[in-house]
């Protein structure tokens, strides 16, 4: 998965599609990732040890890396990322600019 933790990124479909924020937690094994304030759902808990109040819960839900976008820099143009070798170490950039992300 070329998506990494605190990437920001914009969606490309589905309910939330335009919405940008920040990679907050990746799901390698489902190829999913969590964006703060995006896919957010509601959740009935009832009462319990951790939660002793219970009530409707609001969670972020993963999404599909498909579904996401790499926001570049400054001018913020959802970008694809590629690899590649710069002084023997792999390294990521973006492929509209050419640019190294750090």
């Amino acid at each position: 998965m070329k998506l990494k933790k605190g990437d920001n990124v914009i969606v490309l479909s589905g309910k939330d599609k335009g919405k940008t924020g920040t990679i907050t937690k990746v799901l390698v094994k489902t190829n999913q990732v969590v964006i703060d304030g995006v896919n957010v759902m509601k959740r009935h808990e009832k009462p319990s040890q951790r939660n002793q109040d219970g009530g409707i819960v609001e969670f972020n839900a993963p999404i599909h890396a498909s579904n996401v976008a790499y926001l570049e820099g400054k001018s913020d143009t959802p970008t694809k990322i590629g690899y590649k070798t710069e002084n023997d170490q792999k390294v990521r950039y973006a492929k509209k600019s050419g640019q190294t992300i750090a």
